[in-house]
């Protein structure tokens, strides 16, 4: 790979193509642990005060805040997906920089060749 400073927008492209093949499946969101009392009149757990596990992801769609049940033999790939999804986060935030100096570079070498035909 060209160093970062004199990278082209298509070689930052490959770059985040190459480092995000992996990162499949990528979840945005928050899993938790909840404890919820259930329905039943004399259930022994909710008498004792242990009360009923499961766990939930939150999310946004729409504007709107999202919770969706996730069954507990699940909750290890939403983890991993989850995970996948703050590893994606922080690529597209270091590529943002790269990329808009890579267009910048490659403005300035465009202008740099059309000056140099017009003399």
């Amino acid at each position: 790979m060209k160093h970062v400073d004199s990278e082209s927008p298509s070689d930052v492209a490959r770059w985040l193509q190459s480092e995000t093949t992996n990162l499949w499946p990528a979840l945005l969101g928050s899993l938790s642990l909840r404890r919820s009392r259930c329905i039943r009149k004399n259930c022994p757990a909710c008498q004792s005060g242990e009360q009923h596990q499961s766990y939930v992801l939150y999310g946004r769609a729409g504007g709107r805040r999202v919770a969706v049940y996730v069954p507990e033999e699940l909750m290890p790939e939403v983890q991993r997906s989850l995970d996948n999804g703050r590893a994606l986060q922080e690529l597209l935030q270091q590529t943002a920089p790269r990329y808009v100096k890579a267009l910048k570079r490659e403005r300035t070498e465009a202008a740099k060749r059309k000056k140099s035909r017009a003399v």
